[in-house]
């Protein structure tokens, strides 16, 4: 019997989001209007107790505006996780500061914090952490870390809508944090990002700066970008926010009933006062296996699965030159022995146990 395939994402778009694009285009304000402007306060209201939000086009665009809003430039450095998308240490380079690749720790896929405590310099101005696979940092040593030393702290939030530390949402700890808005995410704008900001000044200069560097037409205050986010956009945005928190409720008992079946496998941990929303659920197999199982779990069990990041930002042919020599032992484990398999709320309980008997049965016989 030929099986469909389980997907290891899926977005899901409704009548809803379809009939809130179609009145957008229906009334001619199609660019940024009144409906980005709703977006960002119910977004903020939702997600981020109620900090100003800016809406951009991408998450990649919120993160160098933040960087650039914060005032990081040439000269400056600011340390990173290279365990995670391109994206974080593309945005730092691409204000002409210097990415500086730091280690992660195992349970979680997040910053360690000595090894960041290890990669401060004279030149360092910021930690930004990457709330990895939907998991919260150490936002409470990092920020300890950050008195410290003097240094801002921003947030890579593209996968944790919703997440949370000690009762302390992401999005509410740094200067700036960026949500991706990509169709696979958690919830999507079809594409897209919001930023979060510590206070009016920096929300002021993100807004300035997707705009071309004008709050009023013509009168161009700085050198900015066109980073907007249309109408179109954010009206899906708007539907998708009335049903993330159903999604993440259903996200955290799939990943539930993962981790109670599988076997032979290390399954997600989760940190004392975190708050889990499981963008990606992420197990570890000995990294000899992992290539194996992945292949087999598609073509003999049909079920998708993702290795999220196989290739460390410190060893890419675009980063490795802001780390030459660099060694970070446990980011190199960890892309070697990752998989993320699906949990998300398109699946059904027939899914959840195809994957459970195809990770036991591949798990048991070393693939």
């Amino acid at each position: 019997m030929t099986r469909d395939l389980i997907p290891a994402a899926k977005p899901i778009i409704g009548d809803e989001e379809r009939a809130a694009v179609d009145a957008v285009l229906r009334s001619g304000m199609v660019a940024q209007g009144p409906q980005v402007k709703a977006f960002e306060e119910e977004f903020s209201a939702h997600f981020v107790n109620g900090k100003p939000c800016v809406a951009v086009n991408s998450g990649t665009s919120g993160l160098h505006l933040g960087l650039l809003a914060a005032g990081i430039g040439a000269g400056d450095e600011v340390i990173v996780p290279s365990f995670t998308f391109a994206a974080t240490g593309n945005s730092v380079a691409l204000t002409g500061a210097k990415p500086v690749f730091a280690d992660i720790e195992l349970d979680h896929f997040c910053l360690d914090p000595k090894s960041v405590e290890a990669s401060i310099t004279e030149n360092t101005k910021a930690i930004m952490p990457v709330h990895l696979y939907g998991h919260p940092a150490a936002m409470d040593q990092l920020q300890a870390l950050a008195d410290k030393h003097g240094l801002m702290l921003f947030e890579d939030a593209a996968q944790a809508h919703g997440a949370s530390l000690n009762g302390t949402p992401v999005g509410d700890f740094g200067t700036f944090a960026m949500f991706s808005l990509y169709p696979t995410k958690n919830m999507t704008s079809g594409e897209g990002g919001m930023v979060s900001c510590i206070d009016e000044n920096i929300a002021r200069r993100v807004r300035l700066l997707r705009n071309q560097g004008m709050e009023k037409q013509y009168a161009n205050e700085l050198v900015g970008l066109n980073n907007r986010m249309t109408d179109i956009h954010a009206a899906i945005g708007r539907e998708q926010l009335k049903k993330v928190d159903a999604w993440t409720k259903t996200r955290q008992e799939n990943a539930a009933f993962l981790s109670s079946h599988l076997e032979n496998v290390v399954t997600p941990k989760v940190a004392e006062g975190a708050v889990h929303v499981y963008h990606q659920y992420t197990i570890r197999v000995e990294a000899g296996m992992r290539d194996e199982i992945v292949r087999r779990l598609r073509e003999e069990y049909q079920v998708g699965s993702g290795v999220y990041y196989p290739i460390p930002n410190h060893r890419l042919e675009s980063l490795a030159p802001y780390a030459p020599g660099l060694e970070l032992p446990t980011t190199e484990e960890a892309a070697k022995t990752v998989i993320s398999l699906p949990v998300h709320p398109s699946l059904s309980q027939e899914d959840l146990d195809r994957i459970v008997e195809a990770v036991n049965a591949l798990a048991k016989a070393g693939a």
